[in-house]
């Protein structure tokens, strides 16, 4: 049987990535990230679809070249169709369908959503690497979305509960940034967390229907306790930023494992795993290991560097797809929002 060697390339927001794998291992995951964003604040669309422009190509030739393979070595290309920033997801959509057509090899388009919960199938070639067993649960959380994902296949995953309104990453930076934390907040409230005490504060746990999360009224509660306490005392946010950053995390942790524990118990699914850019905070991936003792999970956490967006996990999406022929016409161009099964 002759080898699958699929090209990733991934270009959903402000990261561009490519990576190759061969037979489901990974022989290359090369990211470049836009460092131009933090002064905004966010992400700018604009800004970053020019810099996925100056970045696709020497990403690609070097994601190639720590493969140790030529470009004629290649079987199929897989890309982000979305959902995305469509700037972004324009320039590596072009990209890949230009290379696939100049190679005359199949194209494969990938959901950016899926591809994040097939993350946990990429090999390493490690001895001890442990794959999720279907039907699984997938907790998948990012800056830009909060899902719990019942996944029976490879190609057949339903959402079965998600946020109303803002993500837990969204919350995370957007806290981060009214105490005056660089952008991407997430990851420093995760740092200024391990100090704190995270029963310092308590703020609000919105009460919504069945599997699905918001975080608007957590986000809203931490604004009124900010200004509240600081027309008490000015200095109240730097007094009291580490237990603030432990209290805040905490909420968002327990709201996003209530509803998992929930999910589990009523699916009665016991592999159940996380996934996307906000699995990489040490407190959910605790949270995750308490749970997965006290009620019996098996549990898959995915290493940090396939946690954020990262063409390995294109790759290996793009890598089944091949398998089941599921390929991609050059008609087929990217889309910003996905619906309630992918």
């Amino acid at each position: 049987m002759n080898s699958i060697t699929i090209l990733g390339i991934e270009s959903s927001c402000d990261d561009t990535s490519a990576s190759v794998i061969r037979d489901g291992v990974l022989l290359s995951n090369v990211i470049a990230s836009q460092a131009v964003h933090a002064s905004f604040g966010g992400v700018v669309p604009e800004l970053a679809s020019r810099a996925h422009q100056l970045n696709i190509i020497p990403v690609v030739h070097e994601a190639l070249k720590r493969a140790g393979i030529e470009k004629s070595e290649l079987t199929g290309i897989a890309f982000t169709r979305g959902p995305g920033l469509l700037g972004s997801l324009l320039v590596g959509t072009s990209f890949a369908k230009g290379f696939a057509q100049a190679l005359n090899i199949p194209l494969l388009d990938v959901n950016h959503l899926q591809a994040h919960v097939l993350a946990h199938f990429i090999s390493e070639g490690k001895l001890d690497e442990r794959q999720p067993e279907f039907p699984f649960l997938c907790l998948l959380v990012s800056g830009g979305n909060s899902q719990i994902v019942l996944v029976k296949a490879y190609d057949d995953m339903e959402v079965m509960g998600q946020t109303i309104d803002d993500a837990a990453g969204e919350a995370f930076d957007k806290c981060a940034k009214v105490m005056g934390l660089p952008y991407p907040g997430g990851p420093q409230i995760d740092r200024l967390a391990q100090e704190g005490n995270s029963k310092a504060f308590t703020f609000n746990k919105p009460q919504i229907h069945d599997y699905n999360y918001s975080f608007s009224g957590l986000k809203t509660s931490f604004l009124y306790l900010l200004r509240n306490r600081v027309k008490e005392n000015p200095n109240f946010v730097a007094e009291n930023l580490s237990d603030l950053c432990a209290s805040i995390q905490a909420t968002v942790v327990e709201i996003l494992m209530s509803k998992l524990r929930k999910a589990a118990l009523e699916l009665n699914i016991r592999h159940v795993a996380v996934a996307g850019g906000v699995s990489a905070n040490s407190s959910l991936r605790q949270a995750f290991q308490d749970d997965g003792k006290k009620l019996g999970w098996e549990i898959y956490i995915p290493p940090f560097a396939f946690t954020t967006d990262n063409a390995a996990m294109i790759a290996i999406t793009g890598y089944f797809k091949y398998q089941h022929n599921d390929f991609c016409s050059v008609e087929k161009v990217p889309f910003s929002r996905v619906k309630n099964k992918f």
